[in-house]
């Protein structure tokens, strides 16, 4: 990390030094103040007498305080052998002082540290003997996390920025290096982004007093993940950081050392500087006198495994060891070489939560391009409508597409792209499915660029810079970037702007090289050359030469620009072809093909828009090769012509009825694989009487497409609806055939027995219908109990029918009780039987510490999609696999429920400080105009509430994710999400000709008065008083003074002058769409089945929207809204439900159906576990505030939670039950 400025003769000391043998760190600081056991004065000293925050545990203060202490530790270590010692300074930085207001006192902690180590060693100098001891200058990971939100709720927010990290950091090594360290060691790092802030410090620190200092930069896993706390590799780490040039890297803290030697293994082959490592003593143990496992002995053993491979150069003790152990480490590495130095291949690389080398595997690197506003009409729209979570849907398209890279731009003249690349890539830090490949910032502003190099923890890659505005700018924003941690991508414009010609880009990419390289200090590998890829086929005879000048200009780049890469945007070249995506892709595959060839590194481009180049039609392919390499005068205007007759998103269709002509078994695993029911019955006949029996003909042909379309199914290849359509043909051919075989038995064996049930209280079951219908797909016998089914039943019929594996299904939350006491009852019962989890309220998080440990007898295992359920079984069911599956499981678990209990961190306010905060208006100016306070029950017309439709869930329900209707152009699946809604579309119109669905309704409105956090209802002018419904209040602490802890009572007035009002309602599609549904279910028409029911949940749904309309009709509200602005909730007022994340308490729907008489004047029930019945039911209130809202209530404490049950006079363990994600464990 010197870069240009004097050399510490450290450096030369440490080279001689660590060349002959390993140097020996020191112990853990905090184990042995520990043993001093300091109380609060201790801690406070004269200094700090009146300080009115408490400071026990703040270790660092005793620097000032009892410095005596400190110096008297180091002194024991240096006794013991130790070569560095390492300041007492690990919270020494403003930001983790600021926790105990001692910001200003963070230069004497300090500078009072490295005088108590200097201290110890003038004391010990006589049996030092003259040995030379060094000083690491200690920086902690502080206690915020860059890359990581302290909200669940917003994994966009942070609790520090890059900027404040770097202030704290470069202020706390300044006052360390005016006192005299040796070295800086940044250490424990958890978040790589807060590491390379305390690396952007130290060079600037480096730069402003022109010398610079040995650094040691080392990292720490926390489990055994293989990760950093924010998610990286050991691999994605070094990659992030190597761009500092550290003297040494390594490891220290972890689960001891035997924990961290695969890892510091890899960090000792792929690193180019000194390698160390200073672990822990093991495993906390709070019974032992250092608090952790491993005596002097252990820890030395497992050293001697690092010294004995020659990965270290320099090795000590962190938490746990004492002067004892590293004593027991010296007499280890006596007498012992040192690891050597490597040399690592010259590669270019990136990362993000994983690297990314371009090799020989990764011979050419696709960079995703739909994340850039300026190029993507969809990803535009969303950031502009701030619909930032489906915004991460399109970058997570563009990785599952194979984009190894993925570009990221906010350039349009209506956004603050600097605030949008922050939050966005805050987003994708929180997202390990897209953070896991490294990201390109792409800018044509300098502010924007830096804004995102501030927030990601990886190395990323900036595209782009240029000599457009001189030197001066150039070098001064490649300085920023070399010390940012990025790779560049280097456009060829210089002073007279952009080159077109061969001779242009190369003479300026050339010289932008040699700047780099040679002034700079860039690695040549890190630097990727853009020489502008035109559009070509516009009618100018300038454009003519466009794209073979990019493509001889790729050559030549490569061959004087030794090392760097070569890049270019793709789409760029067929911009005169737009709206037409035919030409665009074979003109992006044809270009494509031959810039690799000429030796282009990497591409932005959309990967699902690529048609593979030995594929495409030899008649236009000419055509377009004749317009790129400018074959023929008259290419653009053949090309032009061409392009005007072809249809840019479909082929020629093929004839359909094609596959009749083909053999029988052909013939049927087609119908099977396509979803045609309309001949499959006579293929089946012809198959009986070909084969022995029946049952060879659904376990030959009929089985053999199933199994194809299990496979397409689990490669992703074959999309939900398919399958559901493939089931159903193959039911259909069974039902057929089982007549002829009624005395037959099947001599053959299934994939295994799957017996699955929704809960008790619990009516919802398409998603377990889904998962029905996809094991049956992979050759498992199904046994669906259907819903409500009690425990006990559930036991019978495992008894009765053995089966392999247990499902149990759940929607609602009290549904999560009900799955623990059926495992409990399991066990009881030894029955040795997996247990699957599912459902909408389930969770990893919620099985790993509620469910499976209530299971002893085999393994409970969560499963969040229908996709992931045959995996799961099959390894279930391997009889090679299963031990180590089911062991691996449960470890996975408790290590699981161990990291979930930070929950216990969660800091609260008192329900006295979160009313104080409550919301608050002027509900004297708001101007309620209702009349009518009667009970209403509506009957809907089925044709009007269609109108009201929110389609998008619809498709949720089949796995197809997107939003309607730009569902339709999704490339992977909009063709399926097409015939599946035009499926939709006949099947409300048979519902509405048979009029098999009777949606239903019934509303009222009371007047309101809140109290605290209840709200009290009234007939009309508060005569009489009817009911109380009972609320709970936000509690979790914000960071916001004045931010509001907010209850729906809230929304209520508590003046009855102010004539509030308060409306409930319940809707249903009714019993007689259930009713229609099962007769299908009965032929073993899955897919209709399932069909009706998600239709049915779009009908209730609408039909809550349609009568939430005519409510606010009736109180005055004229606004005229369209169906789109509704999904958004544009509407004045709220109507939460009981259950959802305002108001969780399911119990209180008790009151509702007292007060309207629901069930008599509208059939639908309640469960005893609070569930509607039937099950396309919704309930909710009517608040009219405009400033009303939807909120998540969060945590609560139990101040708050016994009180409330207090109130609602209701059992603990009851509502525990009902809230319990709402309680901290």
């Amino acid at each position: 990390m010197s870069g240009k400025n004097k050399k510490s003769d450290i450096f030369n000391f440490l080279d001689e030094e660590s060349s002959k043998r390993i140097l020996l760190m020191d112990g853990a600081m905090g184990t042995m103040i520990q043993k001093y056991k300091f109380e609060e004065k201790d801690y406070r000293g004269q200094v700090l007498a009146k300080h009115d925050v408490d400071l026990k545990g703040n270790n660092d203060v005793l620097n000032i305080t009892n410095n005596e202490a400190i110096k008297d530790i180091h002194k024991k270590y240096l006794l013991a052998g130790s070569d560095i010692l390492e300041t007492n300074t690990f919270n020494g930085t403003s930001i983790a002082q600021s926790d105990y207001k001692l910001e200003a006192y963070v230069k004497e902690i300090n500078i009072k540290a490295v005088e108590a180590a200097q201290k110890a060693i003038n004391e010990c100098s006589n049996e030092l003997g003259g040995k030379k001891i060094l000083i690491a200058g200690a920086l902690g990971p502080t206690n915020r996390t860059a890359s990581i939100s302290p909200d669940v709720e917003d994994p966009g927010k942070r609790n520090v920025t890059f900027d404040e990290l770097t202030e704290s950091y470069y202020e706390q090594a300044k006052y360390l290096l005016e006192a005299g360290v040796d070295i800086f060691l940044p250490e424990t790092t958890f978040d790589t982004l807060n590491l390379k802030a305390s690396i952007f410090a130290l060079k600037k620190l480096f730069t402003d007093s022109n010398l610079s200092l040995p650094v040691f930069l080392s990292v720490t896993f926390s489990d055994k993940s293989g990760r950093t706390l924010s998610g990286q590799t050991i691999n994605a780490f070094w990659e992030s950081v190597r761009h500092a040039n550290p003297y040494a890297v390594g490891m220290n803290c972890g689960l001891g050392a035997e924990s961290l030697y695969d890892y510091a293994f890899t960090l000792s082959t792929i690193s180019n500087c000194k390698t160390f490592c200073y672990p822990n003593a093991g495993l906390p143990n709070p019974l032992s006198d250092t608090g952790y496992d491993q005596t002097p002995e252990i820890t030395a053993n497992e050293i001697k495994k690092y010294v004995d491979s020659k990965i270290l150069n320099f090795v000590g003790g962190c938490c746990g060891t004492t002067p004892e152990h590293i004593a027991a480490i010296k007499n280890v590495i006596e007498n012992n070489k040192p690891r050597t130095n490597v040399t690592t291949l010259k590669q270019s690389s990136y990362s993000g939560l994983e690297h990314l080398t371009k090799d020989e595997t990764n011979t050419f690197l696709i960079i995703g391009e739909r994340t850039n506003v300026t190029g993507s009409p969809k990803f535009a729209r969303l950031i502009k409508e701030e619909n930032y979570e489906e915004a991460l849907e399109v970058a997570k398209q563009q990785v599952e597409n194979g984009a190894h890279i993925i570009d990221v731009n906010f350039d349009e003249g209506m956004l603050n792209s600097e605030e949008c690349m922050t939050r966005f890539l805050n987003l994708i830090a929180s997202d390990p499915d897209i953070a896991k490949v490294p990201i390109m910032i792409d800018s044509s502003k300098w502010s924007v660029i830096e804004a995102g190099l501030k927030c990601i923890q990886g190395r990323g890659i900036v595209n782009s810079i240029s000599l457009k505005e001189g030197e001066e700018l150039f070098v001064s924003q490649a300085e920023k970037i070399l010390n940012y941690g990025a790779s560049v991508v280097v456009m060829a414009f210089d002073e007279n702007g952009q080159a077109t010609e061969i001779d242009d880009k190369v003479r300026i990419c050339k010289r932008a090289y040699d700047i780099l390289v040679n002034q700079v200090g860039f690695n040549p590998e890190d630097i990727i050359f853009d020489s502008n890829i035109l559009t070509v086929a516009t009618g100018i005879d300038e454009h003519k030469k466009y794209g073979i000048n990019f493509l001889e200009a790729i050559k030549k780049i490569k061959t004087l620009c030794k090392g760097s890469l070569t890049s270019g945007g793709i789409s760029n070249l067929s911009f005169a072809f737009r709206g037409n995506n035919r030409v665009r892709e074979i003109m992006h595959s044809s270009f494509l093909y031959h810039a690799i060839n000429n030796g282009l590194d990497m591409a932005i481009i959309n990967a699902g828009m690529l048609e593979i180049y030995e594929d495409i039609d030899k008649n236009i392919l000419d055509k377009i090769e004749d317009v790129i390499f400018d074959r023929k005068e008259n290419a653009t205007d053949t090309l032009i012509d061409f392009a005007n007759k072809i249809v840019s998103s479909n082929e020629t269709q093929k004839d359909q009825d094609e596959w009749k002509s083909l053999g029988l078994e052909d013939r049927i695993s087609h119908q099977i694989i396509k979803g045609i029911a309309t001949q499959i019955e006579e293929d089946a006949e012809i198959a009986r009487k070909k084969y022995a029996s029946p049952l060879d003909v659904i376990e030959g042909p009929l089985m053999d497409g199933m199994k194809v379309v299990g496979e397409l199914f689990g490669e992703g290849k074959m999309f939900l609806p398919q399958v559901v359509k493939s089931a159903r043909v193959m039911k259909k051919a069974v039902n057929y055939l089982e007549p002829f075989m009624e005395k037959e038995k099947s001599t053959g064996s299934s994939a295994g027995r799957i017996l699955i049930a929704t809960v008790k209280g619990d009516v919802h079951d398409i998603g377990k219908n889904i998962v029905s219908v996809v094991a049956k797909c992979n050759g498992y016998e199904v046994f669906d109990l259907g819903v409500m089914v009690p425990c006990s039943k559930i036991m019978e019929k495992v008894k009765e029918l053995k089966p392999d594996i247990i499902g149990l299904s759940g929607l609602i939350t009290p549904s999560l009780e009900e799955m623990i006491s059926n495992v409990r009852e399991f066990d009881k019962a030894n029955l040795k039987v997996p247990v699957l989890i599912g459902g909408a309220t389930t969770s990893k998080a919620h099985t790993s510490i509620k469910i499976a440990p209530e299971y002893k007898s085999d393994v409970v295992s969560h499963v969040a999609d229908a996709s992931l359920v045959v995996g799961v079984c099959r390894e279930l069911l391997n009889k090679e696999k299963s031990k180590k599956y089911k062991k691996d499981l449960i470890k996975e678990q408790k290590d699981y429920a161990k990291k979930y209990k930070k929950d216990k961190n969660i800091k609260f306010v008192s329900l006295e400080e979160a009313r104080k905060n409550r919301f608050k208006t002027d509900f004297s100016l708001i101007d309620n105009k209702m009349e009518d306070f009667n009970l209403n029950i509506w009957n809907f017309d089925l044709k009007e509430i269609v109108d009201f439709f929110d389609w998008s869930p619809f498709f949720w329900v089949w796995g197809l994710k997107g939003v309607y209707p730009k569902i339709f152009s999704n490339k992977k699946y909009g063709d399926q999400a097409q015939s599946l809604f035009n499926d939709a579309q006949i099947m409300l119109k048979t519902i509405l000709a048979e009029n098999a669905c009777k949606p239903r309704g019934i509303s009222q409105i009371w007047n309101a008065l809140s109290i605290d956090e209840s709200i009290e209802i009234y007939d009309k002018g508060f005569s009489n008083k009817l009911e109380t419904f009972y609320f709970l209040r936000q509690q979790v602490k914000k960071e916001a003074t004045e931010e509001n802890y907010y209850s729906l009572s809230d929304f209520i007035s508590q003046n009855q002058s102010d004539k509030d009002i308060l409306g409930a309602f319940v809707v249903s599609s009714g019993y007689e769409v259930e009713e229609y549904a099962e007769k299908f279910n009965k032929k073993g028409d899955e897919y209709r089945t399932i069909m009706i029911k998600a239709l049915a949940d779009r009908i209730a749904e609408a039909s809550a929207e349609y009568l939430h309309k005519e409510i606010r009709v009736k109180n005055g509200d004229k606004t005229q809204l369209s169906i789109e602005q509704l999904i958004k909730e544009k509407y004045k007022g709220s109507r939460p439900a009981h259950g959802y994340p305002s108001c969780p308490d399911h119990s209180e729907k008790t009151k509702v159906w007292n007060l309207l008489d629901v069930e008599k004047n509208i059939g639908v029930s309640l469960t005893e576990n609070f569930a509607l019945n039937p099950p396309s039911s919704i309930c909710g209130l009517y608040f009219f505030h405009p400033d009303s809202k939807y909120f998540n209530l969060g945590k609560i404490n139990l101040e708050q939670f016994n009180l409330y049950c207090e109130t609602k006079n209701y059992s603990k363990d009851k509502l525990k039950s009902l809230l319990q994600g709402n309680l901290v464990e």
